[in-house]
């Protein structure tokens, strides 16, 4: 386990047994949850909690179904085994971001947002290199807004270290020595609920970060190559 997972487990650690105060509520006006499926009332969750975590579930369902879809449907070999990596690197963390949601009664989508599902709709009517392109294209441009996301759920004051170290590593030039990585930690909150999400945030953002810099090469290799 590295010295980064092992950091961002601590503080999970420690927020669980956190404080359990009052939070603003999604509306202006103070709104009671429910109880929750552990029996216990769960306390408000914020407007920026809430519409984060359907953001992320939103982002992350449409990465998995259109993953499966070009992993039975490329004609490029890196793009299928993109796709298919797309499916199995997705579904661990979107399933772990959906056990917070219940936990703590925020609203997880049901089906595709219309964007995603226009998508969708788009992908099913193209075949061959133009499947490829079109779904490298959406892939990097959902990984851009996944990664945007995380980011304003983590800790900036090593972020941009963290990326140079990682651009390093990824062009072979020298780094640091292994386990002295720079930590992605979270972005701290008094709120529990919030530090949950922001730790799952933290723990998720060097695989999304490393699948943006992925589907960047792969979408320009695509465009580089002729059409005709």
């Amino acid at each position: 386990m590295t010295r980064n997972r092992l950091l961002v487990i601590a503080v999970a650690a420690v927020v669980v047994a956190g404080c359990n105060r009052q939070r603003e509520t999604r509306t202006e006006s103070t709104q009671t949850r429910g109880i929750g499926t552990a029996g216990t009332e769960q306390d408000n969750v914020t407007r920026g909690d809430d519409y984060f975590v359907h953001d992320m579930a939103a982002a992350n369902i449409s990465v998995i179904e259109l993953g499966t879809m070009a992993a039975e449907r490329a004609v490029d070999d890196q793009v299928k085994k993109f796709g298919q990596l797309m499916n199995d690197a997705h579904t661990p963390p979107t399933n772990q971001l959906k056990m917070i949601a219940a936990g703590n009664s925020i609203e997880w989508p049901s089906e595709l947002d219309r964007k995603y599902h226009d998508e969708r709709d788009s992908l099913n009517a193209k075949q061959g290199a133009e499947f490829d392109r079109a779904y490298m294209a959406f892939t990097v441009e959902v990984h851009k807004d996944l990664v945007e996301g995380l980011e304003s759920r983590i800790d900036k004051t090593d972020l941009a270290e963290w990326k140079a170290d990682y651009d390093d590593r990824a062009a072979g030039r020298a780094v640091t020595e292994p386990g002295a990585e720079v930590a992605i930690m979270p972005a701290p909150s008094d709120d529990p609920v919030t530090m949950k999400i922001n730790a799952w945030a933290a723990a998720v953002y060097p695989a999304e970060y490393a699948h943006l810099v992925s589907a960047k090469a792969i979408d320009a290799a695509l465009r580089a190559r002729p059409t005709n």
